[in-house]
């Protein structure tokens, strides 16, 4: 039985929104960004990968609510958006002043790594369209209520852009619940984008006061500890030990912090090297937990955008009236799955996912 009541698929447009920033990603490939002659361009960023990877590989209806500036980079990002079949009717449009001065579309240069040398990630995302948005340049009313929606998503990457972001998505979440939408966010603490702007400190100060219209919070061991505030007993610097047990104490503690959190999610990796993690998750919901099958040694071409993968297979499991062991089931496969190819969002469909959360092997299919 599914933890959660969401709105009738038939009364409303959309399935998932997602609220948050999509950048360009500049993809050396095999080599590393200080020595390369040429990138591939891919989108992602961390709420949109959600909407994408519902869209592409689990077929749902999804759009996503963010700003590019008006130039040939902005117009690149939305034709990358609209081959992923998101729908783009809520992007607003911000005017270029000729160089950036004012505003700007976000760039992300990442490397994937390999064995002993980690992958890296170079945004340059500073003053851009999306974190110039305000409450007020959306109709979110119209959007929960006159055309309907079952699912907000958003996370603290989005959070941590600027003064106006935790705003922007306060209002968001505000009007979700007016019209019965389930609320979902996944912490995504990442230093750099806190650094300057007040740190741990900050990031727990935002993602406190967002947490309380919070309906399924997702995240890994160090987003809960540095975002909330709450510490996973025996987990060394390396994770080189992510116990099952550690992960459930800290969860019911978070829960009785937090009652509003119906499902709480968290991926465990443990880092072999950047392509060998062991994969795994937990899930929380009515003081029951679940866990996905453990994936010792799973072999990785590029890590970024498994997270979010995670939370679209566990969206669309608790969006489907899948059980929770269904749901984060949905959520470790899709996540390894997208992590055997490259790019921020997600190449599987739902037929791998289910192939492989059934026992299917990696052997040839002709």
């Amino acid at each position: 039985m599914s933890p959660l009541t969401v709105r009738p698929a038939e009364d409303c447009r959309y399935d998932l929104v997602s609220l948050g920033e999509i950048m360009l990603r500049l993809d050396p490939g095999e080599g590393r960004i200080r020595t390369a002659r040429s990138f591939r361009a891919w989108e992602g960023g961390g709420e949109y990968n959600v909407a994408r990877g519902l869209r592409r590989c689990f077929g749902m209806r999804s759009a996503v609510v963010t700003a590019f500036v008006d130039n040939e980079v902005g117009r690149l990002l939305e034709d990358l958006v609209l081959t992923g079949g998101v729908d783009t009717s809520f992007v607003t449009w911000m005017p270029f002043d000729g160089i950036g001065r004012t505003v700007r579309n976000g760039l992300n240069f990442t490397e994937r790594g390999f064995g002993a040398r980690g992958a890296v990630g170079v945004s340059d995302r500073g003053n851009t369209a999306a974190s110039h948005l305000r409450p007020e340049d959306v109709d979110w009313d119209h959007l929960f209520g006159t055309l309907g929606a079952r699912w907000l998503h958003t996370g603290g990457i989005y959070a941590a852009l600027s003064a106006t972001t935790p705003d922007v998505i306060e209002a968001a979440m505000a009007a979700a619940h007016r019209h019965g939408a389930i609320v979902s966010y996944d912490l995504n603490y990442r230093p750099s984008l806190w650094k300057a702007v007040g740190g741990k400190e900050r990031a727990q100060e935002v993602n406190r006061r967002l947490a309380r219209y919070v309906d399924v919070m997702i995240g890994n061991e160090e987003d809960f500890t540095a975002s909330l505030g709450f510490e996973v007993a025996g987990v060394d610097e390396n994770l080189a030990s992510l116990e099952v047990a550690n992960f459930q104490r800290m969860i019911e503690e978070v829960t009785r912090a937090y009652p509003n959190f119906a499902v709480v999610a968290t991926t465990m990796r443990t880092v072999r090297s950047a392509t060998v993690n062991d994969w795994g998750a937990i899930a929380w919901a009515n003081g029951e937990f679940a866990e996905a099958t453990h994936r010792p040694g799973l072999e990785i071409l590029d890590r970024v955008g498994g997270g979010d993968s995670f939370a679209s297979g566990l969206i669309y499991g608790l969006l489907t009236g899948a059980d929770l062991t269904t749901a984060v089931e949905y959520g470790a496969a899709h996540g390894a799955l997208a992590m055997t190819t490259p790019g921020d969002t997600s190449m599987a469909s739902r037929t791998e996912v289910e192939a492989l959360m059934a026992g299917g092997s990696a052997r040839v299919r002709r």
